[in-house]
């Protein structure tokens, strides 16, 4: 068991949910909130990325990305788990991801079809980029277009999509500033990993953006992943009218992301990032927080 959790990779959940969190207390801020809609949400979104995290270690591990690699050892890689039970590993999660997210469509939408068969559509693409990223010919992982899925899923998919599950009677266009900011954060916790791999990712023909754009340029483009989501959530507070000084705690944590920029800067050898990346995972999970409570108080 203990290898299985290992592969799980607990370290990247707190990313995962920062956008159901986010998204929910913007619901909630609202006047909108049900449990049940909440806990399905929290679940399936646990269920994706251990998903998404049993995936790449399958994928990488049968191309051999991760025979040399940085950071926490991956099970298929090293043998601890084989290729085929990672394999089945990722059938049963994708079951349980989209029986989960299935139940939680049938709760939020049982009286509205279309946005119904949106969200299944959306959970099939979910499930689907889950595993795409690093499995098959044509993984998307290494053609350097991880960002965008990254940004795309765990961002606007994440927090949107949790909001419209308790709200769904208007189209809230303001909704996507935040989900945006979640999602470059996101991307910033990729990117990070891309630049720990950077060496061992050319060898494996693995184009990732870092090794398209060299490492310089990777950790400016790194900073404002981080900068970015300040003023976008600055922006949206505005936009939505509360300007209260207490909805701006999270401003907070530019202290942190600039102590963080500073240390990404300074480190010239790739195996040293892998520290730093609990570091922003919690620091998009503390966003999510500081910006959804300033909301609701």
């Amino acid at each position: 068991m203990k290898k299985w959790i290992a592969a799980a990779r607990l370290r990247t959940l707190p990313l995962s949910i920062s956008g159901i969190i986010l998204g929910s207390l913007i619901a909630l801020s609202e006047g909108h909130w049900n449990w049940a809609i909440f806990i399905l949400a929290f679940l399936t979104t646990l269920f994706l990325q251990v998903l998404s995290n049993y995936a790449n270690d399958y994928g990488d591990g049968i191309k051999g990305t991760d025979v040399e690699r940085i950071g926490e050892k991956r099970a298929v890689a090293s043998g601890e788990i084989s290729a085929r039970q990672m394999k089945t590993a990722v059938i049963l999660f994708s079951v349980l991801s989209a029986l989960s997210a299935f139940t939680l469509i049938f709760i939020s939408f049982q009286e509205n079809f279309l946005w119904a068969i949106l969200f299944i559509f959306l959970t099939f693409a979910c499930v689907w980029a889950a595993i795409r990223y690093t499995v098959g010919k044509s993984a998307y992982g290494y053609a350097g277009m991880g960002d965008i899925f990254v940004f795309a899923f765990f961002g606007i998919v994440s927090v949107w999509g949790s909001y419209t599950l308790y709200q769904h009677e208007t189209i809230e266009l303001s909704i996507f500033l935040p989900a945006s900011a979640i999602g470059l954060l996101s991307t910033a916790v990729l990117n990070l990993n891309n630049m720990r791999d950077i060496h061992t990712d050319r060898k494996a023909g693995k184009l990732t953006l870092p090794l398209r754009m060299g490492l310089p340029n990777a950790k400016i483009y790194q900073s404002l992943l981080i900068l970015i989501p300040f003023l976008l959530s600055v922006i949206y507070l505005f936009e939505i009218g509360k300007t209260e000084w207490f909805r701006f705690s999270f401003l907070l944590l530019l202290i942190p992301a600039f102590l963080f920029i500073k240390t990404i800067i300074t480190i010239q050898e790739p195996r040293l990032f892998d520290k730093e990346l609990k570091k922003i995972a919690l620091l998009t999970l503390a966003f999510s927080l500081f910006l959804g409570f300033g909301l609701i108080f």
